[in-house]
């Protein structure tokens, strides 16, 4: 019954999903760094599991910044 407007299919066909493959790569990290600190914790390292922790921290900024750089990078070009 509705139909979409040409200047509507024009727009959805100019917006593109643009991929990053870094993006998924940093949340992998993020949660293997997770993991090895939630099992160092577990195995009763508590300094081994500490600095995972903080390592966990440092990867999942970065996967966050890149994120947002990419999508302000993308986002001035169209």
């Amino acid at each position: 019954m509705s139909t979409t407007e040409p200047a509507m299919d024009d727009f959805l066909e100019q917006k593109k999903r643009v991929k990053n493959p870094l993006v998924p790569v940093g949340a992998l990290l993020t949660a293997g760094v997770l993991t090895a600190g939630l099992v160092s914790f577990r195995q009763g390292n508590s300094r081994l599991g500490q600095l995972l922790m903080r390592a966990r921290v440092v990867v999942q900024g970065a996967t966050v910044a890149l994120m947002v750089g990419t999508a302000y990078y993308y986002g001035e070009k169209m």
